[in-house]
Order: structure tokens, then sequence, then C-alpha cells
């Protein structure tokens, strides 16, 4: 069965990482045929394109997409990450998050499941007065029952299928008495329906300092878009470095096709110089792989990555090394 996957190298080391990942994919030997889009922060430079209606109903009909990293420091911040990512989430519902974090010399195997299509970053909100002494800047988090309950659900699912069956959901319910408290329900109503899982509740503020101190604590963690997107990267550093951090955009419904992406950005400063490492990128192709239905693939896989040896090197040397061992 070969996949249909959408590549978008990106910018600045997207093109190189990713170049590694479907590298390493096809030394696995599973089919997979591949459709490249130019986007990102360099196209958009040119003609002024971010992401055609035309390019979105065509990844409708893929089984993934697999991105490297987009920006670049000549576009003005937000334009690509709300024209092109967050368009992405929305508009395929990649309503799930994902990001593994796995260190086994330090005891570390954990994942955030954060929801990725509301709170602050549906762009609710709006400026009065702008440049003068009274400006006035309001930013809201739109909550549903139906985007919670999905994301929480998808969160226990995934915990009791986890050898420790546990789930700490994190927010801040002390002070976000509405949100956090229909995240605080929803989160209990679903809780008893998985008696077999252990719950816990911790506020933000207190699994920033968790996971810097005692990271092991944690299995699966559940948190809203803001708070998911500062703990990922805090997970990311005390489990080897954000530039090894994969995460999967995912529509568990498959309605269409999920987005798997390394968590680094594009790091225009070594783009061309083979320093970058390919690692987060190949894990994230490992997810992908496993989303489709390739478990096998996607352990051998990881199983390499894990090895030192194979972390050593340029980046195609690296890319290399991991595919030798898959």
């Amino acid at each position: 069965m070969s996949h249909k996957i959408g590549v978008i190298g990106g910018d600045g080391i997207g093109p190189e990482v990713i170049a590694e990942a479907l590298k390493v994919v096809r030394a696995t030997g599973v089919e997979i045929e591949t459709v490249d889009y130019d986007l990102g922060g360099a196209r958009y430079l040119r003609d002024g394109t971010i992401l055609p209606d035309s390019v979105l109903e065509e990844w409708r009909g893929l089984d993934a997409l697999l991105l490297g990293a987009v920006g670049t420091p000549e576009v003005p911040p937000g334009v690509i990450e709300r024209g092109l990512l967050l368009r992405m989430r929305f508009e395929l519902d990649l309503y799930v998050n994902q990001r593994p974090f796995l260190d086994p010399a330090k005891g570390i195997d954990m994942v955030v499941i954060r929801e990725n299509t509301e709170g602050p970053y549906v762009g609710e909100g709006g400026v009065l007065r702008k440049g003068t002494p009274h400006e006035v800047a309001t930013q809201g988090s739109v909550n549903t029952r139906m985007g919670v309950e999905r994301c929480v659900r998808y969160a226990f699912d995934l915990a009791e299928r986890r050898s420790r069956k546990h789930l700490t959901l994190v927010h801040k319910t002390n002070v976000l008495t509405y949100a956090g408290d229909l995240w605080q329900r929803i989160f209990d109503e679903v809780a008893a329906e998985h008696p077999e899982v252990g719950t816990a509740y911790n506020h933000v503020d207190a699994a920033c300092i968790h996971l810097v101190q005692d990271p092991q604590r944690y299995d699966v963690i559940v948190t809203d878009n803001l708070f998911g997107d500062i703990l990922t990267d805090l997970g990311g550093a005390v489990a080897g470095g954000i530039g090894l951090a994969a995460s999967g955009n995912l529509n568990p419904e498959r309605t269409g096709p999920s987005m798997f992406e390394p968590v680094h950005g594009s790091a225009p400063d070594i783009a061309g110089l083979a320093k970058a490492n390919p690692t987060a990128a190949i894990l994230s192709a490992a997810m992908m792989l496993e989303f489709l239905g390739e478990a096998d693939a996607a352990a051998r896989i990881r199983k390499a990555c894990a090895d030192p040896s194979t972390q050593t090197g340029t980046t195609s040397e690296i890319g290399d090394a991991i595919a030798a061992r898959v």
C-alpha cells in the first residue's frame, strides 16, 4: 500500500531535514508518493503567496502532510504563522497537537496533548485607539464544549493505551474561572468513563516547575492551546533539546490529512551549512508512519534515532546513519 504525502520543505533548514526524513522513510520499505509544495516565508517574499485555496483543496485528498519549518526574518511575525500554520490547523481540523518526549537516560517518557484549534489562537479580540495613550487591546480565549471534550477524550484514550495509564490536566482554574471550569468539568466527566486511568490536576505554573525538577512524574498531559504551546517547548528543552522534538497535528477522525513537523524553527543562520540535526524531522516522519498504520516501520526509526552512534556528523551523514539502521 502506498501513502500519498504532501511535502512542505519550507524555509531555512526545513528542506535539508525533510530530505533526510524522506530518505529514512524510504529505507524502511514503506511505499510513499510525495507531492512537493513551495510554501513559506521565501515564497511569500517572492510573490505574496501564503496558502492558496487550490492547494488546501489538494491536501484534502492526501494521506498526510510533512512540514520542515517555515519563516524568514524578513517576513513580519504572524504573517506565515496565521496564514499558513494556523489556517492549516483550522481548515483541516487538526485539533490535537501531540508531542512525545522520551529521554531514557533521565527516565522521561511522556506525551503532551494540546488542544490545537481553540483558545487565544482563534484571533478573537481587537484594538481601540491604537497608538494613543488610551490604547486598549483585548485577546479572548475561545473554548467550546465540543472542542475541549474531543481533545480530552483523545488524551484519555491515549493514556489508557500506555503502560502507566495516567493523565494530568494542566490549566489555571483558580484564575481563569470560566475556561478553566469548562476544562475541569469535562475532564472529570470523561474520567468517570475511564476508571483504569489515574488522574491529576496541576496549575500551569506548577507544571512548569515539575517539568524542570521532576519530569518523570508525567505520563500524559492534556491542556489548552496556549499553555500547551509553552509546556511543549519546555518539555523539549528538558528532554534533550528543542532541536530533537517531534510533533503531530492530528485529525483523529481522518476527515483530512494530519500534519507532522519538527518543533524547531527554520534556523536561517545555519541553512545550507549541513549543521542541522535532522532527527526531529525523522522522528516526526515516524509519528506520521505510525498514524498511517505503519507501526513496525515507525518503531524501527525510533530505535535507530535512539542509537548514539547515529547522532554525529553532518545533516546527511546523520540521515544516512539512521537509514542504515532501520
